[in-house]
């Protein structure tokens, strides 16, 4: 079970001043001593958090694996072919969400999609979509060839009671297991805590674990070095 962690929340804290810091990659450093088996940022076109300049020095420094998300649409798309991270998720993005809402409807706009894993194969890039947990979204991703797909774990974080986050994570189990049938790789990741991600972690066919919002705010408690430690410890506790 890989931990990529999150940095956009690292960037939004700069960003709210307009200043140098808090830098993601520094904190990306400390992220790999902790434990980080890769470094994901979100790209967004608004630029509200991380900056080109990011994902360029993250390029230059991470000494794992940087995974960059970036919307559906083609100057994002051409951006990461020029960077060429070793990892592409292709998320939905609009303007006045607060964070991602939802997965990517890749049944309704099968075609751009397709296009963009495409060219995201063809420079070498290992392209993943970030989607609900669904049956016929998980056909749809498959059919498009992308690599893997990131199950959206939104509605199982965000459960109001016991019963619907049982249901949420049989859900995400059901999907998991068709997704590995149709040959696709099985990441998650969305709302995930210290407190709610070890029946996620335990799925025996997702292998990766996207989380940023819980760490960085550990990591103020405690440092990110430990923060990360602690969740690592614990997906390595799930598939004890």
């Amino acid at each position: 079970m890989r931990l990529y962690v999150n940095l956009d929340h690292v960037a939004t804290v700069r960003q709210a001043r307009q200043t140098v810091e808090p830098d993601p990659v520094r904190a990306a450093v400390l992220a790999e001593l902790g434990g980080a088996d890769g470094i994901t940022v979100h790209l967004r076109e608004d630029r509200r958090h991380v900056q080109d300049r990011d994902v360029e020095l993250l390029l230059q420094t991470v000494r794992t694996v940087v995974n960059l998300e970036v919307a559906v649409e083609p100057s994002m798309v051409g951006l990461a072919v020029a960077w060429r991270p070793q990892a592409v998720t292709l998320v939905p993005e609009r303007r006045q969400e607060i964070t991602t809402e939802g997965g990517l409807d890749v049944r309704a706009s099968e075609s751009a999609v397709g296009a963009a894993v495409q060219r995201l194969h063809g420079a070498g890039i290992k392209t993943s979509l970030f989607i609900d947990p669904d049956e016929d979204v998980i056909q749809a991703s498959a059919a498009v060839q992308a690599a893997a797909i990131e199950l959206h774990t939104g509605e199982y974080a965000n459960a109001d009671s016991e019963a619907e986050q049982i249901t949420q994570l049989e859900r995400l189990r059901s999907a998991a297991r068709l997704g590995r049938q149709l040959g696709l790789a099985i990441h998650a990741g969305h709302g995930l805590t210290y407190h709610n991600v070890l029946p996620v972690a335990a799925i025996p066919e997702c292998e990766e674990l996207n989380i940023g919002h819980t760490i960085v705010s550990h990591a103020v408690m405690v440092g990110m070095e430990r923060a990360v430690r602690e969740m690592k410890a614990l997906l390595l506790r799930a598939r004890a």
